[in-house]
């Protein structure tokens, strides 16, 4: 099974896979992702056999994406299960994802830039019903994608 965690959404969000990529259970935190993450993992583990971890690591919030590439790390070496990352874009079918302000990330091609969009664009999306998790393992590393305020 593979466990899979949405930081970027608010409230984060994480789903439980079988083998095939169907979506068997999903959990929602109900504080900020630095508070709610572990118990939601915890829970997680005791209740489904998980051998893979899954995480969006970009782009989106650096906060967000930053602990839950900590936390999953951290277990995946704890626990000796993989930890792999995927684009938000595989997720929402390549819409324009909130970045900051006006900005949207916007995936043209292979290329993700970021891009001022006139009018709001509803980013939102949810836990795909079926995945297919062999396309979506990539490097576990964060792409964070706009430059760290200073």
């Amino acid at each position: 099974m593979t466990l899979l965690v949405v930081p970027i959404l608010d409230p984060f969000a994480v789903g439980i896979y079988d083998a095939e990529g169907n979506l068997i259970d999903t959990y929602y935190g109900d504080t900020k992702i630095s508070d709610g993450l572990i118990p939601v993992l915890r829970a997680c583990i005791e209740t489904y056999p998980i051998k893979t971890l899954l995480y969006v690591n970009g782009p989106g919030s650096h906060m967000a994406i930053k602990i839950a590439y900590v936390t999953l790390r951290t277990l995946s070496v704890l626990s000796d299960r993989p930890l792999y990352g995927c684009s938000a874009f595989d997720l929402n079918g390549g819409k324009p994802l909130k970045a900051i302000g006006q900005l949207y990330f916007v995936k043209e091609k292979e290329t993700i830039i970021t891009k001022k969009l006139p009018q709001p664009v509803d980013t939102a999306f949810a836990l795909p019903a079926c995945l297919d998790l062999a396309s979506l393992k990539r490097d576990a590393k964060p792409d964070y994608r706009l430059p760290a305020v200073s």
